[in-house]
């Protein structure tokens, strides 16, 4: 991966960050950001629109705050800075984003992958920005704005493991999350052959993976770039299993917030402030550009995943 030295930048905070999260137990964070140039990006002061009382950004206005589930182990997407306390990453940034457009106060609570449909339906959070693809099947239980990221699917092991992709995955035990689309489409359909291990998070996976519980795991390559920093006995493997577009995550039929949410995100494509995001937490420790999401609409990424369980 080009640019890899540059990642050692993150490794004081990003080795702590697998202990933190395990735990299960932490509090919500309130708030986003807390790294260095985070109000560049992320906390513009922008027009706001006041909406009629009876829609979601109505309410949200009216209560003076937005609830946005994320993760906080997830680094550079979504992490919970051990000395800070703040949640940092591309998503806390681009809640904050939408949260300004409202004038409301923002407050972050923890969503992993098995919990962020539920966090949705139950009203816990108002909105989820959680590395989330949209999948037809996910389509069917809440509602989501347009893609505004792109990753792919791919695996990291020991560089001794034997495993250079998918078809070497066979009676080898392979982590993914619980109710990730790795869970439910790659390991049953490329990697049918593999012992899989279910666990709650990512961190749990990478942990298990440095301790030898598990051959590899696997997750979206932006994901899993940051956990490699940790640990230079690994590295990313094979070629790409997916094309996974992340979504923000609604409440099913609240089709105005998730057109409201989707004119934040195409602003932020058209005044340069998506690019300033991926800059700031992406492209200036890989050295890679950015795969345009802005090309991708919702449709187009909801064909990537047709319907297979609940639809």
């Amino acid at each position: 991966m080009r640019g890899i030295e540059r990642w050692k930048l993150l490794i004081a905070v990003l080795s702590l960050l697998a202990l933190v999260a395990v735990a299960c137990g932490d509090d919500a964070g309130t708030g986003a950001g807390g790294g260095g140039d985070t109000g560049d990006t992320a906390s513009q002061e922008h027009e706001v629109e006041q909406f009629p009382a009876d829609t979601t950004m109505g309410k949200i206005q009216e209560k003076g705050e937005i609830v946005v589930g994320t993760k906080f182990d997830v680094p550079l997407f979504g992490f919970k800075n051990p000395q800070t306390g703040d949640v940092e990453g591309f998503d806390p940034d681009m809640a904050q984003i939408i949260a300004d457009h409202l004038g409301v106060e923002l407050k972050i609570e923890e969503a992993i992958s098995d919990n962020r449909i539920p966090f949705l339906q139950e009203g816990t959070v108002d909105l989820v920005l959680s590395t989330m693809t949209i999948t037809t099947d996910r389509d069917a239980e809440i509602d989501f704005s347009r893609p505004y990221y792109i990753a792919h699917g791919r695996i990291l092991t020991a560089q001794d493991s034997g495993i250079e992709g998918a078809e070497d995955t066979a009676g080898k035990k392979v982590c993914t999350a619980l109710d990730s689309t790795y869970q439910t489409v790659v390991l049953p359909e490329q990697m049918p052959d593999a012992d899989p291990k279910i666990v709650d998070s990512y961190s749990e996976c990478f942990a298990l993976l440095q301790k030898g519980q598990v051959d590899a795991m696997v997750t979206d390559d932006v994901i899993l770039a940051g956990f490699l920093q940790q640990d230079e006995s690994l590295h990313i493997v094979g070629e790409e299993l997916t094309t996974d577009p992340y979504g923000a995550g609604v409440q099913n039929k609240d089709t105005e917030f998730a057109e409201f949410v989707s004119g934040v995100i195409e602003g932020t494509f058209e005044d340069g402030t998506w690019q300033g995001l991926y800059d700031k937490w992406i492209g200036k420790y890989t050295g890679q550009e950015a795969e345009d999401p802005s090309t991708l609409s919702l449709e187009d990424a909801l064909k990537i995943y047709p319907c297979s369980e609940t639809c």
